[in-house]
C-alpha cells in the first residue's frame, strides 16, 4: 500500500494545472507539501484549497531559475517541516510554438532556462540534504517530444528530452546514496498549454497538435487521479527499487511494483514497451 503520510514534499510550479492537481493529491495523501511558484495569487488559492480540504501546504513564492532562490526554499522546507523526503518538479513553459527557423531566439531561450535550467537548479538545491539523510525521491515532469519527436514544439521538446537523460544520469551518480529519480509523463491534460496551442492555429502548431487540443479540451485528458496514482508511486518506499526511468501515465508501471524493471525498459530510447 502506498502511503506518504508525514513526508515533507516540495513542488516546483504548484500554482496551476498539472503541479497544482499533484499537489492537491499529495496533501490529500496525508504528505505535507511546499507550494512553489512565482505568481503569489496562484500561491495562495493553491494554499487556500488545501487547507480547506483538511492538507497542509506552505507558500514558497520563487523564480525556478535563480539557483539561491531554490536553495532557500530548500532550507525553508527543512527548517518548517523538518526534512524534504520528495521534489517533484512541474514547472515549466510551453515555449514558442511553430517552425524552428520562425521562433525568435529569446524566447526559445528562455524556454530551455525555465524548462531544463530550472529543473537542473532544483535537483542542484535538493539533492545534497536528501545525499546527507541518505534517502530522497526526485520526480521530473517529462512532456510531449520527451520519448518521439514533436515539430513546431522544439524548445519544448528539446529541453523535456533533456530532463529525462538528466534524470537517468542523476539516478546512477546518486543510486548508492538511496536517493531515486525518475520521469513521469503526465499525458495530456487540459491548461493554459492547451490554450496556447489552439490560439497558435494550425499553421504554427500543426494539424495534429489542433486536433489533439481539441480533444483534450473537449475531454480535460487523462484524468488527474492516474497522475497522483503514478506520482504518490514514486514518491514512496515502494518505487526504492526503481530509479532513472521515464515512467507514462498509460504504462503498466503497476506490475513492477514488487519486481525490478529490465534494464533497458523505459529508459530515453524506450526500445521496448509493454
Amino acid at each position: 500500500m502506498i502511503s506518504i503520510r508525514e513526508k515533507s514534499v516540495l513542488i516546483a510550479g504548484a500554482g496551476r494545472g498539472i503541479g497544482k492537481r499533484l499537489a492537491m493529491g499529495f496533501a490529500e495523501a496525508g504528505a505535507r507539501v511546499g507550494l512553489l511558484a512565482r505568481s503569489q495569487p496562484e500561491l495562495d488559492l493553491a494554499k487556500l484549497e488545501i487547507e480547506q480540504a483538511g492538507g497542509n501546504a506552505l507558500r514558497i513564492r520563487a523564480d525556478i531559475r535563480d539557483v539561491e532562490q531554490m536553495n532557500a526554499a530548500v532550507d525553508r522546507i527543512r527548517v518548517v517541516f523538518g526534512a524534504l523526503d520528495v521534489l517533484v518538479v512541474a514547472a515549466g513553459v510551453q515555449g514558442p510554438i511553430g517552425p524552428f527557423v520562425a521562433t525568435k531566439p529569446k524566447a526559445w531561450n528562455e524556454a530551455i532556462e525555465i524548462n531544463l535550467i530550472g529543473v537542473a537548479n532544483a535537483c542542484r538545491a535538493a539533492l545534497p540534504p536528501m545525499i546527507e539523510k541518505r534517502s530522497g525521491k526526485i520526480i521530473l515532469l517529462a512532456g510531449g517530444g520527451s520519448a518521439d519527436s514533436r515539430p513546431n514544439f522544439t524548445a519544448y521538446a528539446a529541453a523535456k528530452t533533456a530532463i529525462v537523460r538528466l534524470a537517468e544520469c542523476l539516478a546512477d551518480e546518486v543510486r548508492d546514496h538511496n536517493v531515486q529519480v525518475n520521469c513521469m509523463a503526465p499525458g495530456a491534460s487540459y491548461s493554459h498549454m492547451t490554450d496556447e496551442i489552439l490560439n497558435a492555429g494550425e499553421e504554427k502548431a500543426g494539424r495534429k497538435e489542433i486536433e489533439d487540443a481539441e480533444r483534450v479540451r473537449v475531454t480535460g485528458g487523462v484524468s488527474p487521479e492516474k497522475q497522483i496514482q503514478l506520482a504518490l508511486f514514486l514518491a514512496s518506499e515502494g518505487s526504492n527499487h526503481i530509479s532513472g526511468k521515464l515512467i507514462h501515465v498509460n504504462d503498466d508501471w503497476k506490475r513492477f511494483e514488487s519486481q525490478n524493471m529490465k534494464p533497458e525498459l523505459y529508459t530515453l530510447r524506450r526500445v521496448q514497451k509493454i
